[in-house]
């Protein structure tokens, strides 16, 4: 599969700007972004880009005084390993109990769960606040034997380590076919084979139900599958939902309480914010 690479420039080139522009172009199918010494650079599967959607994301950026330039490039598949050991991903540590590495990494100190990840172009390292943010919120529940589904997984890295900590069964699902594949190959590295991922979205879930749903995606799509959610779990479940603002946690919860989802728990880190929902609908 053929992608194209969008090199943003912003001016001031500064965190809340990228991630801003990180998020819009998210919602119009942009998988993986990178930073770079001008702004952001971002990926898409060429046959879902649209350039007319690109121009009324850059031209409504909702941040005064920021100007924005880009340029498109096609870049042909290629070693994804070798593109991220070269230029962007560094072992990252999470509340010292979780190492998240890629496989051509060397002289990884040992720590209680230790995830191998080759992210390839799918969203998932750790390095993103909401990645981060939700791990931290596996590592402070108690899943032993309890069903776990990881919706919107991309690398797979929260499915994997709900393996590790002993969730059983386990479902991942992304409806990018790129995501869908390196989870495959992520889930194989860690030997977690017990993890059944899938090709799809929310159409997918039926009469399965959920002790734990983590979501890690975008505000329209969670705003939009929230009652789906509700619907798979089980009395007592927990729902946890990030890759939104903080300004957006009002709007979340208010969806929430309407499938009688209680907040009960979020964290926040950079403006970004992973939230916990208790199910309490018998």
């Amino acid at each position: 599969m053929d992608y194209l690479e969008l090199k943003i420039s912003l001016t001031p080139n500064t965190e809340v700007s990228r991630d801003v522009v990180s998020a819009l172009l998210a919602e119009i199918g942009f998988e993986s972004f990178v930073e770079s010494d001008f702004g952001v650079n971002a990926y898409v599967a060429e046959k879902s880009f649209s350039e007319e959607a690109v121009v009324s994301v850059l031209e409504n950026i909702p941040l005064s005084g920021v100007a924005v330039q880009y340029e498109v490039e096609r870049i042909k598949s290629r070693n994804w390993n070798e593109e991220w050991e070269k230029n962007y991903f560094e072992p990252i540590i999470i509340q010292n109990q979780v190492i998240i590495h890629s496989s051509f990494h060397s002289d990884i100190p040992p720590f209680p769960y230790d995830i191998v990840i080759d992210p390839k172009m799918a969203f998932g390292t750790g390095h993103h606040s909401t990645t981060a943010l939700m791990v931290s919120h596996i590592l402070e529940q108690n899943i032993d034997g309890k069903s776990f589904l990881d919706m919107g997984c991309g690398t797979a890295i929260l499915a994997i380590l709900a393996h590790k900590m002993g969730a059983s069964p386990i479902v991942a699902i992304d409806n990018d076919e790129w995501a869908y594949e390196n989870s495959l190959e992520n889930i194989r590295i860690n030997q977690a084979l017990d993890i059944q991922a899938k090709l799809g979205d929310a159409n997918l879930l039926g009469q399965e139900r959920y002790d734990f749903i983590f979501a890690n995606i975008n505000r329209n799509i969670l705003l939009n599958d929230i009652p789906v959610y509700a619907a798979c779990m089980q009395p007592n479940a927990f729902l946890f939902m990030s890759g939104f603002y903080k300004e957006d946690l009002n709007i979340i919860s208010e969806a929430c309480k309407k499938q009688s989802l209680e907040l009960t728990d979020y964290k926040e880190d950079n403006r970004w914010v992973a939230a916990g929902f208790t199910f309490s609908k018998q």
